[in-house]
Formats: structure tokens, sequence, C-alpha cells
């Protein structure tokens, strides 16, 4: 009877798991010989851990990262990609997400921008933070029809609290006047604020010439270039290695 009141009042908590794995522990005999503090610790881990394992599941959902598989531990170091493992282990410390600083991937396109920018966000989750993923095209067209129906200062709001912003395939296309005062409200809010990473066929010393107007232009790189780690990415495309063995 006691045993049933207990779990009913853990449930009433929502320890679930705690009160599942309890009664596990009472079923298996190798527990008899622990420890009240031994057996606690054990209930209390299964709980933090589906705790975390939820709260990941839940930030990763939110991110809505283009390539939801991409993770650190696969990132791929051939001599031809010129990628420095040690840069990236660093950055995996999430120390940079902390610090409120951008990260800026360049290379041509297949070299694994996306990719790279995926994994360090999916990294960014696993240590708590919250990640948000853009391609620069639908953030663009995203905050243009917010500012048309008067939700632009809302929609900007969510994006400036969110720890790590993914803007993916940036400069593609000049951009537009509008586009390039919503990157500079953009990065204005997370400078010194929230992490970035920013992916890009053009290397960032040409971002000048391509955002054109030259005031804007130094508003707008200097938000993201000067507290940023740069990664060059080089070789041929990894999509043509994909189609050729296809």
């Amino acid at each position: 009877m006691l045993t049933e009141q207990t779990m009913e009042k853990l449930r009433s908590l929502r320890l679930d798991v705690f009160a599942a794995a309890w009664a596990e522990q009472q079923k298996n005999p190798d527990h008899v010989n622990l420890t009240f503090d031994e057996r606690l610790g054990l209930l209390v881990d299964a709980e933090c851990l589906q705790r975390e394992n939820r709260r990941l599941d839940r930030l990763l959902k939110e991110a809505k990262l283009r390539l939801g598989q991409a993770c650190i531990e696969n990132v791929e170091y051939g001599p031809k990609r010129d990628l420095d493992k040690t840069v990236v282990r660093q950055l995996a410390t999430c120390r940079w997400i902390n610090e409120h600083h951008a990260v800026v991937i360049s290379g041509a396109t297949g070299t694994g921008k996306t990719y790279l920018a995926c994994a360090l966000a999916q990294q960014a989750c696993r240590h708590g933070h919250s990640a948000l993923y853009r391609r620069a095209s639908r953030l663009f067209d995203e905050l243009a029809l917010a500012r048309a129906d008067g939700t632009y200062a809302r929609v900007l709001a969510k994006i400036a609290r969110t720890d790590v912003l993914v803007i993916d395939d940036w400069g593609l296309t000049p951009p537009r006047e509008a586009e390039k005062h919503d990157l500079l409200e953009v990065l204005e809010d997370r400078s010194g604020n929230r992490a970035t990473i920013m992916t890009s066929q053009v290397d960032p010393k040409h971002w000048h010439q391509l955002l054109g107007e030259p005031t804007l232009a130094d508003a707008i790189v200097d938000r993201i270039i000067n507290r940023a780690h740069k990664i060059a990415l080089k070789g041929p495309s990894k999509r043509k290695d994909e189609t050729a063995t296809t």
C-alpha cells in the first residue's frame, strides 16, 4: 500500500521516469545489495537523463536544421578540405557561444558549409543552447512578410532571443536594399549578446563589395566579422562525389 501511494505521489510530481525506475529496482535482485544512496543516485540519474533527452529533442525540433543528422563527430577532415581539427574541437566546446562570438564559414558550393554549420548548431543544442536555422533568402522573405503584416518587431525579438542563429547561403545574389537593413537589424540585436553562424560562397573580404553602400556595409561587416571565427573550406564538391557513386 505504501508503495502504491508513493508511486502516485511521484507521478503527481511528474517524476514518471523516477517512478518507473524505482518499480524496476523492486524487481531486480541485483539492487538488493546496493546502499540507499546508491539506489537513490540511480533513480535521480534516470530522471535527469530522460529530462535532458526531452530537452534536446525540443531544442532540435525548434532549431529546424536543414541537415538534422549533422554532428561534430562525423565532420570530415580530408587533406583537400583544409579544415583544422583543432579549430573544430575548440568550437565544439561551445565556449564561443557563451562569449557571443560568430562563426563565418566560406567556400565553393558543395564543400560542406551547411553540414558544418548544422553540426555546430546541433552541438549547441546538446550543450543546452537554443538554435535556429534559416537560409538567407527565407530569412529575408520571413522578415518582409512580418513587416507587411505588422509582426516585424515580434519576429526580430524571437530571433534575438535565440542563442545560436544560422544564416545559410548568404550572398548568393546581391542583397536588395531592404534585405541589407534587415540583416543589419538582426546582427545589431546579436552583436555582443548572442552567437551567429553565417555561411557563404563569397569570401568575407568581398562582402563590402557585395553590399555596395559603404556606410551600411561597414556596419554589417563590423558586427559579424570582428568577433568571428573564420573557416574557409576547400576541395572538390562533395555533391559531385555523391552523384558519381550513385
